[in-house]
């Protein structure tokens, strides 16, 4: 059994308020996003600085170890300790991480909003990831349970909704949401998501996630790391993103919002329940 790391509780306001002037020259009251840095120490060796929301930074510490393929294992990990008075996290490990020097030694700048770094050779794990067949029922979304899940997000209580700006992801099993995190940028939102997965020894074969950001080819991946076969986001998706989900053989929706949505690729992982046009090409009356 992993040895449980110890994590500080580290809080921060998620906003900030201010007084602006509008279009009518009226003056008012309005709340925007907290964003801030927090600096990423490794034993005492600086690693990345991560702009954040803040809202659980001990699990997106976590989580970015992870997916940044930094460690393996919980049992790595001794402490995360956050102290916002240094903009700090301090990631004590057990016994050192093996060769960081050459796993930090190349960067990649993503597309990521708050420009996210990626260490390392992004394709390099890609062959060895394996996701739940799609014959698994678990692993399939039917479009009545897409349906559902997209009016979970729609009435979700958010950071976005008060102040904007901001990204939210989820991680559902079908139409049940487990997880919801809003950052500054859809991949800390996902690394975030993905300690909490860690931490609490939640795997994502039978998952779905969810993200209001475009799918990258950083995102694809990630959510594969997780072992998650199908995402679902409001916005679209890049080329890279879809021929990576396509060797994944995973299922992507993509512009999903209300009752529309596109399904870009692993159809079979689908079950269509298809909605009745209109003569004038719009929903039919079950689909409005």
């Amino acid at each position: 059994m992993s040895r449980v790391p110890r994590l500080t509780t580290a809080n921060a306001a998620l906003t900030h308020e201010l007084d602006v002037l509008d279009e009518f020259g009226e003056r008012r009251r309005i709340a925007i996003p907290a964003e801030r840095p927090l600096t990423l120490f490794v034993d005492k060796r600086e690693l990345v600085t991560l702009m954040t929301l803040g809202a659980a930074p001990e699990l997106l510490v976590l989580g970015y170890l992870r997916n940044q393929r930094l460690v393996q294992s919980l049992d790595e990990v001794e402490s995360i300790t956050v102290d916002w008075d240094v903009a700090g996290a301090a990631v004590k490990t057990r016994s050192g991480i093996v060769d960081l020097e050459a796993k930090t030694a190349k960067r990649v700048v993503t597309t990521g909003c708050g420009q996210g770094t990626v260490f390392g050779d992004l394709m390099g794990e890609i062959d060895s990831i394996s996701l739940a067949a799609a014959s698994d029922a678990s692993a399939r979304l039917s479009q009545s349970a897409l349906y559902r899940l997209l009016n979970v997000m729609r009435v979700q209580e958010s950071t976005y909704k008060s102040a904007g700006s901001v990204h939210g992801c989820a991680l559902f099993r079908q139409d049940e949401m487990l997880c919801f995190v809003e950052d500054v940028g859809r991949h800390n939102a996902i690394d975030t998501i993905a300690g909490w997965m860690w931490l609490h020894g939640v795997g994502g074969r039978d998952k779905i996630f969810y993200t209001t950001g475009r799918l990258t080819s950083e995102m694809v991946i990630k959510s594969a790391q997780m072992e998650v076969p199908i995402i679902v986001s409001r916005s679209g998706i890049t080329q890279m993103g879809l021929e990576l989900a396509q060797r994944l053989g995973m299922c992507l929706f993509g512009r999903a919002s209300n009752r529309h949505f596109i399904c870009y690729c692993g159809f079979e992982r689908f079950g269509v329940e298809p909605e009745r046009r209109s003569r004038s090409g719009s929903l039919g009356a079950e689909g409005s």
